[in-house]
């Protein structure tokens, strides 16, 4: 595997190795994308018009204030605090998803396309989505390497990106 190790954070087990790079990039087309399309040309943007400017700035705040929460969570618990050992987290808000800071990131790219209803940023989104779940794949094999059945039980409670639906 081609695992990306933190230096300053021995605890973590490690993560994709292009996977920062990746966001970076995905970041960048998806601000010029969202700029050039909502802002400049406004080629796919009619749906704004359809849908009331309060409506798609109030859903969209709360959209990126639960990206805000997860992803601020996720980083505190997996940077801000140091562990001893080793340890699956599934405390905070990894009792939601097992990936919150790339749910946060994902929502985020929601908020800003719902304020503009630009559908190439739609587009962009859904590719990005896609290539949230390929590094949460490739970092959940490494996470089950490292932490066997205690990861398995906690994959059976915790949807990866998208919280399960559970009978209680």
């Amino acid at each position: 595997m081609s695992t990306k190790k933190h230096t300053k954070h021995p605890h973590l087990a490690g993560e994709h190795r292009w996977g920062d790079m990746g966001q970076l990039i995905l970041f960048f087309m998806f601000l010029g994308v969202w700029i050039t399309d909502s802002f400049l040309f406004q080629y796919s943007t009619s749906l704004e018009e359809v849908v009331p400017d309060y409506i798609r700035v109030i859903v969209a705040g709360l959209v990126l204030l639960a990206g805000w929460y997860l992803a601020r969570g996720g980083m505190k618990a997996v940077f801000g605090t140091v562990r001893e050992k080793p340890e699956v987290i599934n405390t905070g808000v990894f009792r939601i998803v097992r990936h919150p800071i790339y749910l946060g990131a994902i929502l985020f790219y929601l908020g800003a396309t719902l304020i503009t209803m630009s559908i190439a940023s739609a587009a962009l989104w859904l590719l990005i989505i896609g290539f949230y779940i390929g590094i949460s794949r490739y970092e959940e094999r490494i996470l089950t390497e490292a932490f066997g059945n205690d990861y398995l039980e906690y994959k059976k409670k915790t949807g990866m990106l998208f919280p399960k639906l559970r009978s209680h």
